[in-house]
């Protein structure tokens, strides 16, 4: 039986591929969630003004990976103390949110974020949202396993890649 996370911290894209290098990720969907807009497109939500971010589900094996493990990597491979950004991408759809899916998700993920806040391991407050998920979006065919489908991509190359080699790297024990 598996779990689900629903995380936002910038390019859905990057955030995908390096969690495709997990054990016991059984599957990753890019897509849309935090928003006002009903089943919004890439292009709506790139405006800005659809109130969504760009997100991804991560269905996981909880005997393999905890809600905890997930949470670490995510907050290992994107900044979350930037707002309403990541690297080169600027905008609302690119915050920092984790979206939960039961009060138990909320608890953590609160306590998660509290945690880093007082640890003071950032120059800056975390200022990730966190909020129970509402509806989340599929993207369109095109945007899921985009790395996969595009290694090449200079915008993958550049930003993906790095996150992927971190996850290796730090998360050696956990990677598939």
């Amino acid at each position: 039986m598996t779990e689900t996370a629903t995380l936002g911290g910038g390019c859905f894209w990057c955030i995908e591929a390096a969690f495709e290098e997990l054990d016991g990720v059984e599957d990753v969907t890019s897509g849309y969630a935090g928003g006002h807009t009903e089943d919004p497109s890439y292009r709506e939500v790139c405006s800005g003004n659809t109130g969504h971010a760009e997100v991804v589900q991560v269905d996981y094996d909880p005997d393999v990976l905890s809600y905890e493990d997930v949470l670490e990597v995510f907050f290992t491979i994107h900044d979350p103390t930037q707002l309403n950004r990541q690297g080169p991408d600027v905008g609302s759809q690119y915050r920092s949110i984790v979206l939960t899916h039961d009060d138990e998700q909320q608890r953590l993920a609160e306590a998660y974020v509290e945690a880093l806040d007082e640890e003071g391991g950032y120059d800056d407050d975390v200022v990730t949202e966190v909020e129970p998920l509402e509806t989340f979006y599929r993207a369109e065919e095109k945007h899921q396993n985009y790395f996969e489908k595009n290694p090449a991509d200079a915008y993958c190359t550049m930003h993906a890649q790095p996150k992927i080699e971190k996850v290796r790297e730090k998360f050696e024990r956990k990677a598939a």
